[in-house]
């Protein structure tokens, strides 16, 4: 989808968030845990916790960058960057990525909801536009603008007045109930309620350099404002096995999202050739038409190994099913494999008061170079984390948490009527967690 910078500013698979707060944040892997801190990635767990109400509230904030460097023959004629690579940066930002988390513990059974982003959360904006929208862009104004101007007034480059911006959030809200079936063996059975809204802001206006001076062609430029919204369920069904003191292990699995996202667009493009050239680009934004973007389903497997009373081992694995859910235009056929996650977290009781953790993550995405733009890539990663959990009193606790990821830059190249286009993409990211979690 289009700006997936906002849809997946954080750690999980193409469309969605995994991590749903601060104590993710300082411990990946978190599907063997057994805490109400846990119920996202481990439902079943909370079956365990102690009688009574348990509460988190947590909040994220996040800061990313998202650079593409474009190669392409006719960037030369850009009279302001006259450099056959032009860098495009664009900046996403989640400051405010809220979650709550509550529990209720009664013997056999248990109830729980969880709210939070789970997909998106934030803005992106490139100031100056895209590589892709400047490629047919420099394409047509190479080709038209002799044609269109005045008699004895002759084309000797361009530039572009251009930005693209966008915001994605996923709002999504998770009811279920646990039961014990024996002291050590507990299932879980719920849905998830996903709400999600996008708007896309976008503007291209050319202006060719001329042996008279420089022309501005009104006529020849996009304005695109498309908002999007959806609305799909989920049913998600975990299990948890507390073998013992020293082990527990879990599952889970969630079903598809099928999500139709429509639009409400206004899009003003005036000139033939350029609605020929964008017409790609822009097919995804048209009024009124209903883009497929399905949340893929998930299998979440996880382990916990206590070796000392005080410390406590996890290791996790991940698998988004991208290959079967359904995308615009059948991109899930450009996916050579599905998404694949691998995590470890390690917590040690420092003393009654301070727990220390810290974890890694592996992710690796499968897409094939056709389905890699600027309007939607991502990058094979690891993730590392760390914080602390301050255990402030018998009933609360506080998670703090810090996070950064490490991206494995890509470079796809295109082949085009004007020469080869090739696209270097990279990313950086860091997050910052802090949660509250109450027994009351």
């Amino acid at each position: 989808m289009a700006f997936a910078a906002v849809s997946n500013a954080f750690a999980g698979g193409l469309l969605t968030n995994t991590n749903q707060n601060a104590a993710f944040v300082r411990n990946f892997a978190q599907e063997g845990k057994i805490d109400i801190t846990s119920i996202y990635a481990n439902p079943a767990g909370g079956a365990f916790l102690e009688n009574g109400w348990h509460l988190s509230l947590n909040n994220q904030t996040a800061f990313q960058r998202r650079n593409i460097e474009t190669t392409f023959p006719l960037f030369q004629l850009n009279y302001e960057n006259p450099n056959i690579t032009h860098r495009f940066e664009g900046k996403a930002t989640a400051p405010t990525v809220p979650s709550i988390t509550v529990s209720y513990n009664k013997d056999k059974w248990s109830l729980s909801g969880h709210f939070a982003i789970s997909g998106g959360g934030g803005k992106c904006e490139f100031d100056k536009g895209l590589g892709s929208f400047e490629a047919a862009y420099s394409g047509v104004l190479y080709q038209m603008a002799p044609n269109i101007l005045p008699e004895g007034v002759q084309f000797q480059g361009y530039t572009l007045n251009s930005y693209m911006k966008g915001k994605s959030y996923h709002f999504g809200l998770q009811l279920g109930g646990t039961y014990k079936f024996t002291n050590n063996v507990a299932g879980f059975v719920g849905v998830r309620g996903l709400y999600a809204t996008s708007n896309y802001n976008g503007a291209v206006n050319p202006i060719v350099s001329t042996n008279v001076g420089k022309v501005p062609l009104n006529n020849y430029g996009i304005d695109l404002n498309c908002d999007q919204t959806a609305f799909g369920v989920a049913i998600i069904l975990g299990v948890d096995w507390k073998i013992n003191d020293k082990w527990n292990v879990s599952a889970k699995y969630e079903s598809p999202t099928r999500l139709n996202l429509k639009n409400k667009s206004e899009i003003i493009v005036v000139e033939d050739l350029v609605k020929e050239k964008a017409a790609d680009i822009l097919s995804q934004f048209e009024d009124g038409k209903k883009v497929r973007e399905d949340v893929p389903a998930l299998l979440a497997l996880g382990v916990q190994y206590s070796p000392i009373e005080k410390v406590r081992l996890n290791a996790a694995y991940h698998q988004f099913f991208d290959k079967v859910s359904t995308k615009f235009l059948n991109k899930e056929e450009l996916i050579d494999h599905n998404t694949h996650e691998f995590l470890l977290g390690a917590e040690y009781d420092i003393c009654k008061l301070i727990t220390i953790s810290g974890s890694w993550q592996n992710t690796r995405y499968g897409m094939d170079d056709e389905f890699m733009n600027d309007l939607s890539f991502n990058l094979s990663n690891n993730m590392v984390g760390g914080g602390v959990r301050i255990n402030a009193t018998n009933r609360l606790s506080i998670d703090l948490g810090y996070m950064c990821t490490f991206y494995q830059d890509r470079e796809v190249t295109t082949q085009t009527a004007a020469g080869p286009k090739t696209d270097v993409f990279s990313r950086k990211n860091h997050t910052f967690g802090v949660g509250f979690n109450i027994d009351l």
